[in-house]
């Protein structure tokens, strides 16, 4: 039984060899074809046209520069002073009032239905495509196909594709106005395709959903899929604060929220200096640039921004950008300048914290929650300002430290 058993697995390992050595020799675009193919049949599967089967999905084209700008990795760690500066800017606050004026009536309606004020709506428009100007220029079906044939993301991404393939049925759309990211988002608000299939709704009445044609349609889906989202209605993102001197930073990151009354009792105020308030509800703080910069505290609303892009920059960018579109000031601390730091700069980072015992996880170059925290525990052990932030005497202090010892 043994004898037979190692001759099974000999001949599964021959033929699954024969078989690699056959992928390997095909080229790239050979790969691509007969992955096209398979495309094929699960389209069919899911319910898709057998025209936009046969013509859209068999058409689509290779794109090799979409898988470089996938395998893209940037050199620098983006600091919070920067990503703001260049979101958040007068002229998306000028546009932004511009179309709260224009759509007004029907930004009132939305709020009616949804629970989502105009701000955010106009907030997440400006920084998704600069209110419409920019959508892209990737052909939406051929990004998609060439990501499906990539080893790296095939799942998520073949089921995004089938989405599209749909919704061009559902919908009747021009599949060759169909351009938006390399990723396949799509339309003014770069909607991916399950989220335009799921979410997205007629805002004009005209029996058709086009996220790029129609800016109420826009509009009315980010509504929607707000809504859908969790979004609290009659509730801010949240808000800048002002810290007393001195300050306990250990307090602070998004994963510790707390009720107002607890800030009130740790000295935290309104950039004006009056209480926050007493309403029976949490928020986080974040301190995103150091305690040289400005300080949030974030509501559960700001979770369901993120949960459209999880990054707490872009959650604090549609919220102070809300705010200004609005009618609100400027940030009461000015944006300080922070150092530039490569990906590998923080990777040493991070190798050198979980070398001294600050457990950050595996080094991955990135300046997230687990990341602060180590560098907030390393501050404490140093009686430096724990705000968790890595300004350059931090990121010297610690790369100086010697190695614990192996005995």
């Amino acid at each position: 039984m043994a004898a037979q058993s190692d001759m099974k697995e000999q001949k599964v390992s021959v033929e699954q060899s024969a078989a690699q050595t056959v992928e390997d020799a095909l080229s790239p675009q050979a790969l691509f074809e007969q992955c096209v193919v398979d495309l094929q049949d699960k389209a069919k599967t899911v319910g898709v046209s057998q025209r936009v089967t046969r013509d859209v999905l068999g058409g689509a084209k290779y794109k090799e520069k979409i898988i470089s700008l996938d395998r893209n990795q940037p050199e620098f760690v983006q600091t919070f002073t920067d990503y703001f500066e260049k979101r958040v800017n007068t002229w998306r606050i000028d546009k932004g009032r511009q179309m709260l004026a224009k759509h007004r009536v029907f930004l009132n309606e939305l709020n009616k239905e949804y629970g989502v004020p105009a701000q955010y709506l106009l907030a997440f428009w400006g920084l998704e495509t600069n209110f419409g100007s920019y959508k892209g220029k990737s052909p939406v079906i051929d990004s998609l196909v060439t990501l499906a044939c990539d080893n790296r993301r095939s799942r998520y991404f073949s089921s995004e594709l089938m989405q599209a393939l749909l919704l061009i049925d559902r919908e009747k759309l021009d599949d060759k106005q169909m351009v938006g990211s390399w990723a396949g988002a799509m339309g003014h608000t770069q909607f991916m395709p399950s989220a335009y299939m799921k979410y997205a709704v007629d805002g004009d009445k005209d029996g058709q959903i086009n996220l790029w044609n129609s800016e109420k349609d826009a509009l009315a889906s980010a509504a929607n899929f707000l809504k859908n989202l969790g979004w609290q209605a009659g509730y801010k993102w949240g808000r800048e604060v002002s810290l007393p001197e001195p300050f306990d930073y250990t307090l602070a990151g998004k994963n510790s929220p707390k009720t107002l009354s607890v800030w009130n009792d740790a000295g935290v105020t309104r950039t004006d200096g009056n209480p926050i308030g007493a309403a029976d509800i949490k928020g986080a703080l974040l301190v995103p640039a150091g305690h040289e910069g400005p300080s949030f505290l974030a509501y559960k609303n700001f979770n369901v921004i993120l949960r459209w892009n999880n990054s707490e920059y872009y959650g604090i960018a549609v919220g102070h950008l809300a705010d200004r579109i609005a009618g609100l000031g400027t940030l009461s601390k000015p944006l300080p300048k922070l150092p530039d730091y490569t990906v590998d700069e923080m990777r040493q980072l991070q190798d050198k914290l979980n070398e001294l015992g600050f457990d950050v996880g595996k080094a991955d170059g990135i300046l997230g929650p687990g990341t602060r925290s180590g560098i907030r525990q390393f501050q404490l052990s140093k009686n430096m300002i724990a705000d968790g932030y890595p300004a350059r005497n931090v990121f010297d202090a610690l790369m100086n430290q010697p190695s614990p010892s192996n005995s």
